[in-house]
């Protein structure tokens, strides 16, 4: 038997998105949130070991199934579709950001009615977990962690590191967008500091 050659090159992106990719960001007062890829969010094994119990999905062309976990919980499935490049508006984006935060103070009610969902992690991913979740992941600690992130690029560059990215992601286009949803909202804080 011959040891396989250790890569040397990086994954390519194609390479890369057929493997799970799961990578926490940030711990917040409700959940720790995950960056990863598509993969990631149909595997419910990976999901239970990371206690995830809620998704979201920022990719306008990639549908998730509904998925039950092995003990029994309902991924809760959230889709905010962004194109990945130019196409997208401030608003949009911003929606997404404000949809992470009510994500993380949402409740977990017990009715009847409701499929079995618990408390737990939340994993926002896109195709590869790239462009479009690591701008929404960093907008977001921009603006509701800014005690800890007091402006994008160090937000941007935490979530590059934590997920292992260079420079060339997230694309320019999604980093411009950031630029200009910040612009929109100005000095007013959008969320209240140490949210979620």
């Amino acid at each position: 038997m011959t040891e396989p050659t250790p890569r040397t090159a990086p994954l390519t992106e194609a390479e890369e998105d057929r493997l799970p990719v799961l990578m926490p960001v940030f711990d917040t007062k409700a959940a720790r949130l995950f960056i990863g890829n598509k993969v990631a969010a149909e595997s419910p094994d990976l999901l239970l070991a990371g206690e995830v119990t809620s998704t979201m999905n920022l990719a306008v062309n990639i549908e998730m199934r509904p998925l039950t976990l092995a003990d029994g919980t309902a991924v809760r499935r959230t889709h905010i579709g962004l194109i990945d490049g130019p196409g997208n508006t401030p608003a949009h984006l911003l929606g997404a950001v404000l949809t992470v935060a009510g994500i993380l103070g949402q409740a977990s009610p017990g009715k009847a009615h409701y499929p079995p969902h618990r408390p737990g992690n939340l994993l926002v991913h896109c195709r590869g977990g790239r462009s479009r979740s690591a701008t929404v992941l960093a907008l977001y600690l921009t603006l509701a962690h800014g005690e800890a992130f007091p402006s994008f690029e160090a937000a941007i560059n935490h979530v590059r590191a934590r997920r292992g990215l260079g420079t060339d992601q997230p694309q320019p286009a999604m980093l411009d967008l950031a630029a200009r949803a910040l612009e929109l909202v100005g000095s007013a804080p959008l969320l209240g500091q140490g949210n979620g």
